[in-house]
């Protein structure tokens, strides 16, 4: 459990510690009801649900941030994926309720999840973003490490964080757990 406080960004200047843990069983509904809230589809939240399911699923890379009440303010996470044949992690989705949007719980738990992973041995994780949001935590386009996505996307939204600079970056296309319903170019 960490607590972080708001984002330099934070629009409204306010100064929140939001406390940042992995997800517990308990928190499914919560997780689900940021996700719906926060994007225009179901997709988001069905995706969450089926990797739950799925074996891509990683035990502590679901995390949370908690408002002051308690509730589920944010939702981060990161999935097993691979690049070229090497395991990898794949950042998605990244949610936080329209009532905590700007107030950098988003940021504090992508902070938190980035940081577990790292402690759980974890070199590598991808993301497809927006550009101007992720490099805060130090994502860059995963063109510089010969890396891309198995679709057509600009290549500044295609993004890579290297956790551990002592291991070797795999190079090639990389491969989504099937719940995300991608398939290969070609």
């Amino acid at each position: 459990m960490t607590d972080i406080t708001g984002d330099k960004n934070n629009t409204d200047h306010t100064r929140i510690a939001w406390r940042t843990r992995p997800e517990t069983p308990a928190d499914a509904a919560a997780v689900r009801a940021v996700n719906l809230a926060a994007f225009e589809t179901p997709l988001e939240a069905d995706l969450v649900d089926a990797l739950r399911a799925d074996a891509s699923w990683l035990p502590g890379l679901s995390y949370v941030a908690e408002a002051p009440d308690g509730s589920v303010a944010a939702h981060a996470l990161l999935t097993r994926c691979e690049v070229g044949g090497a395991p990898a992690l794949a950042l998605a989705p990244v949610a936080a309720h329209p009532a905590h949007q700007r107030s950098g719980a988003g940021s504090s738990v992508v902070r938190a999840l980035l940081a577990a992973a790292e402690e759980q041995g974890e070199a590598l994780v991808l993301v497809l973003g927006h550009p101007a949001y992720y490099p805060r935590f130090g994502f860059v386009p995963a063109s510089r490490f010969g890396i891309r996505a198995p679709f057509e996307v600009p290549d500044e939204a295609m993004m890579a964080l290297v956790l551990d600079a002592s291991a070797p970056v795999a190079q090639g296309a990389i491969a989504y757990p099937a719940p995300f319903g991608i398939r290969p170019l070609g």
